[in-house]
């Protein structure tokens, strides 16, 4: 019982998948980190004062500056992820792709039976021995 779970700890994918977690988090973090300490003055320079602002409905205050920011912050997070992850990937995995040039085209159904079928011919056609 424990070698099967040992097996499925350190299968490649549970491994590779707790990694990008662990990264994931830590990005995160950094990313929330440059939104607090950078992005947030920023445009609160550019705004007056307040980021983005807040408005209250019946006595309810509703921040949408963080929801500009959770927006920024996004941005960056997929702007990263794709070209830092995503694009060489990609990249990396086409020079790995087996080319294709030059390869023989997989005979079709016709030529398949026409070949049986001489193959038949020639074997009824062979003198005994």
């Amino acid at each position: 019982m424990l070698r099967g779970f040992r097996d499925f700890v350190f299968r490649g994918n549970i491994v590779d998948l707790a990694v990008a977690v662990v990264i994931g988090t830590a990005f995160t973090a950094l990313v929330t980190a440059l939104g607090d300490a950078f992005i947030n003055p920023l445009v609160k320079a550019l705004t007056g004062g307040n980021v983005g602002g807040s408005f209250t409905v019946a006595g309810v205050t509703f921040d949408y500056g963080l929801l500009i920011t959770a927006v920024i912050n996004f941005v960056i997070v997929a702007a990263v992820v794709y070209f830092l992850v995503l694009v060489p990937v990609r990249k990396f995995a086409g020079r790995l792709a087996k080319p294709t040039e030059g390869a023989s085209a997989a005979p079709t159904d016709v030529e398949l039976l026409t070949e049986i079928r001489d193959l038949l011919v020639a074997i009824r056609d062979r003198p005994q021995s």
